[in-house]
């Protein structure tokens, strides 16, 4: 168990045996990594743990480098858990490296069955009770997929946790994943809008960009090729506080004229590659659907739902525009079945994903009545038109838990946790605490 130091902190490593079906805790096992960090000169102090779940799917959990962001405030009350989630980081990884040591493609889709926000849980239940006693109880702080996780948490394990609070993770407990994908199309649409308006000459440069992929073959320095539609989810960078910047600045370097006249720039490409690729978490691709899934809301599979609810929203299809001379619409958080054509990274994967995509019967994530009569003390950020959860169902999901209170603000986009360097989980530790 290594510990060593950074500015302010101190890190222990911890490393922890767990089943890969908690249905069957004689079977298989893998591994599960968490990083424990303590203020320094806390060392010894016997602080209350908070427990931090990321957001994803797929996603690591955040590389401290002392104490920064919302860890500032969080190690002046706690000591910090970070968890890589099961398939994540310095866990038992789970890419299209290791994926073929289960089998086939049906092989690897069931052992990913596992992989789920039920899991998850079960996970941290054993590692609570492994650090801080069968009594012991946990504050969780979950941000984004990491919500959804820790209402699943309060759904099925609430003895364990003394305290929760979610940032931008109040998951529809009744939604399906067409559900998702219907609702996220206009608020995707908005903010394209709110973009154009922002930096109008954009609307040129995207159609230009676009045109260009039309009428050639060009590939990303990874060898992934980039068409118009792929290039069209680079509209995930308008969720986050500084992201339609971001993309305007993509978007200055876009051309150079060379030998063989204009082309996109090799700047450009190595900048969009950074953006579409999933080699460092292709589990948020493979899985990203599947978190929907429930038996008691919808029996059947969630097949590839933002590509079949996309044909309800004709306006972003990239051809129209091009031909009447309009703004092309980008897209948000939506996993198509080319992705895993088009990404090297995910190419290996592509019939293991279909699988998941034709599963019925998951397992519920959720318990409606448990949440009803929660005894935890939740507090929650709720963003305004939040670009990657709805904030309607987010809002409903609030109303079904007993005593949950929100903060529902727009001063903050998806990422307030990260960028507000603890203001947004100070509020939310105040809201639990009876302080506002």
């Amino acid at each position: 168990m290594a510990v060593y130091r950074q500015p302010g902190t101190v890190i222990t490593d911890h490393t922890f045996q767990v089943p890969l079906d908690h249905a069957d805790p004689g079977g298989e096992r893998i591994e599960v990594y968490a990083r424990e960090v303590v203020a320094a000169g806390k060392e010894r102090d016997p602080l209350p743990w908070l427990l931090f779940l990321q957001g994803g799917p797929g996603g690591r959990s955040p590389r401290p480098l002392g104490r920064d962001g919302w860890l500032t405030r969080a190690l002046d009350d706690y000591r910090v858990l970070l968890l890589d989630q099961r398939g994540t980081g310095r866990s038992t990884p789970a890419n299209r490296q290791t994926l073929p040591l289960r089998g086939d493609a049906s092989a690897q889709a069931r052992y990913l069955e596992h992989f789920r926000a039920d899991s998850i849980v079960r996970d941290c239940e054993l590692i609570r009770r492994e650090l801080l006693g069968e009594d012991g109880r946990w504050s969780l702080l979950g941000q984004s997929y990491g919500g959804f996780c820790t209402l699943t948490y309060l759904s099925f394990a609430p003895e364990g946790v003394r305290e929760a609070f979610v940032t931008g993770g109040l998951a529809g407990l009744r939604s399906t994943a067409e559900d998702v994908y219907r609702a996220a199309y206009p608020r995707v649409e908005r903010k394209t809008a709110a973009h154009y308006a922002r930096y109008p000459e954009d609307v040129e440069t995207v159609r230009a960009v676009v045109r260009h992929l039309r009428e050639r073959e060009v590939r990303l320095p990874g060898g992934g090729l980039l068409t118009a539609e792929a290039f069209q989810v680079t509209g995930m960078l308008l969720g986050t506080g500084t992201g339609s910047h971001t993309l305007h600045y993509l978007l200055e370097d876009a051309f150079v004229t060379g030998g063989s006249g204009l082309q996109l720039s090799d700047s450009f490409l190595a900048e969009v590659q950074g953006h579409l690729s999933f080699a460092g978490n292709p589990l948020y691709a493979v899985l990203h659907e599947s978190i929907y899934g429930q038996r008691s809301v919808s029996p059947r599979a969630t097949g590839w739902a933002a590509e079949s609810v996309r044909a309800e929203f004709p306006q972003f299809d990239v051809d129209k525009p091009l031909a009447d001379d309009a703004p092309v619409l980008l897209t948000g958080e939506m996993i198509y079945p080319w992705m895993f054509a088009l990404d090297p990274a995910l190419a290996p994967l592509r019939e293991t994903a279909h699988h998941l995509a034709q599963h019925e019967e998951w397992p519920d994530l959720y318990d409606p009545d448990q949440l009803a009569r929660n005894e935890v003390p939740v507090a929650a950020a709720v963003y305004h038109d939040d670009m990657y959860v709805d904030t309607a169902d987010s809002l409903a999901t609030a109303r079904s838990v007993r005593g949950l209170r929100t903060w529902v603000t727009d001063e903050y986009e998806h990422d307030g946790l990260r960028v507000s360097g603890g203001r947004v989980l100070d509020r939310l530790i105040r809201l639990a605490r009876g302080e506002l």
